[in-house]
């Protein structure tokens, strides 16, 4: 059996994993071999606790601190008098913490596992207080959040919420064109073509996602900890430019029709529209085909990244950029076709709930702050799930980078919070 490990322990044991030596960057990408490593230390570490875990065929995982409901295998923690035999399923809905383990492309070491090691070191702490719940608590682990191989955000949490068909899932490739089914074979799991809901609303009564925050809102604040308000509407679009293949050197410039040309000055137009907007666009990855020095490329498929405050501004930003775009097309020669990859509307997280949690606690001081990154709790709340969220304070206000950061101290009070929020909604 394994032992419990304290917060700081499992964060060092999670340190390494998928981290390259060259970049100090993560690189844990769903269904490979570091993802999959996480995924099995959580359960081993739920386990330890006598947390009846359960998961599904796409690498979602729970694992339910049920206290009338199953058995405490703990070397540390004593157990509870209430705690009786594991006799399977939940006996009523609980309360469901809980984040992701993939990371972005040379991503950060917080984004997702800090929300995953937040919810089993809450657990402990609310067993230390002596705490039986009324309800039971969850500590979550969905699959695929980033989209950063198969291009779709929150795949596991869309699927196990039934926002997404497999239907449609299934058709997913990934950069090497292998499909989502054959990544899932190859990681240990079999998916069969039936549903692939887990029935979450059957389960869970709330969802709290502890995430360590995405920018400078806290550090301007002074606060460790705040609550969110909202997730701005965000999507995804692949911009294919399309040209003629030309010899680099004998063809002269007024003859080309040059693809990058067209998608240079989109990028350029996505960052004045977003600017002058006061949203986001980014051109974060591209791809440049036959990809040659001495050659005019015939093809350019790029993805945009765009946010904004409401949908009819997301909508408006991404048509004026499009536009732009065809204008040049038209004049070098070239054809632009764009291509919605996923669309996320805007999420109002639960009022009530976000000001119970902001305010119920001794101080009262927690700020509610809106979010410009999407997030697994995003999903929940849109499929009728009441959600909130807890950040915690990133000192350099960066994301998705070796250089996102969260001191331990500030670490430790997420933790805190964490439980203190748990506790008052499963009593």
């Amino acid at each position: 059996m394994e032992p419990i490990l304290s917060f700081e322990q499992m964060w060092r044991d999670l340190a390494p994993v998928g981290r390259s030596s060259a970049s100090g960057g993560y690189f844990r990408q769903p269904y490979e071999s570091a993802e999959t490593e996480l995924r099995s230390w959580f359960v081993e570490q739920a386990t330890a606790r006598g947390l009846r875990v359960e998961s599904d065929e796409l690498g979602n995982i729970v694992a339910w601190w049920d206290p009338a409901n199953q058995i405490v295998r703990r070397k540390k923690l004593p157990a509870l008098p209430d705690e009786g035999a594991d006799r399977g399923g939940l006996s009523r809905k609980g309360v469901l913490t809980g984040s992701h383990l993939d990371s972005v492309l040379d991503g950060g070491a917080f984004d997702g596992p800090l929300g995953v090691v937040s919810g089993l070191a809450a657990v402990d702490l609310l067993r230390e207080r002596g705490l039986v719940p009324a309800k039971p608590i969850g500590v979550s682990v969905f699959a695929e959040e980033e989209g950063s191989r198969f291009g779709l955000a929150c795949l596991g949490s869309r699927l196990a919420a039934g926002t997404m068909d497999w239907s449609a899932a299934r058709e997913l490739q990934d950069r090497d064109g292998v499909f989502l089914p054959d990544a899932l074979g190859a990681a240990g799991l079999a998916p069969d073509d039936g549903d692939k809901s887990w029935g979450l609303h059957d389960q869970v009564e709330c969802f709290v996602e502890l995430h360590v925050e995405q920018g400078r809102d806290l550090v301007d604040r002074g606060a460790a900890i705040g609550v969110g308000s909202e997730i701005w509407p965000h999507g995804r679009y692949r911009f294919d430019f399309a040209g003629q293949a030309n010899h680099a050197g004998t063809t002269r410039m007024e003859d080309r029709r040059d693809p990058m040309l067209t998608y240079a000055m989109t990028a350029l137009a996505a960052n004045k529209q977003a600017r002058l907007a006061g949203e986001r666009a980014t051109f974060g990855r591209v791809e440049v085909f036959p990809n040659g020095t001495n050659a005019v490329p015939s093809r350019v498929t790029a993805w945009l990244d765009a946010r904004c405050e409401t949908d009819d501004g997301l909508a408006a930003l991404v048509a004026a950029i499009e536009r732009q775009g065809g204008d040049r097309a038209g004049r070098d020669g070239t054809a632009l076709a764009v291509t919605a990859e996923s669309v996320s509307g805007a999420v109002a997280f639960d009022p009530a709930l976000a000001r119970r949690i902001a305010g119920d606690h001794e101080g009262g001081d927690w700020p509610i702050i809106p979010t410009m990154a999407g997030h697994d709790a995003g999903i929940l709340s849109a499929a009728g799930i009441p959600t909130a969220m807890l950040f915690v304070r990133n000192p350099t206000g960066v994301s998705h980078s070796p250089d996102e950061h969260a001191e331990m101290a500030d670490c430790l009070v997420g933790v805190s919070a964490l439980a203190d929020t748990l506790e008052r909604l499963a009593s």
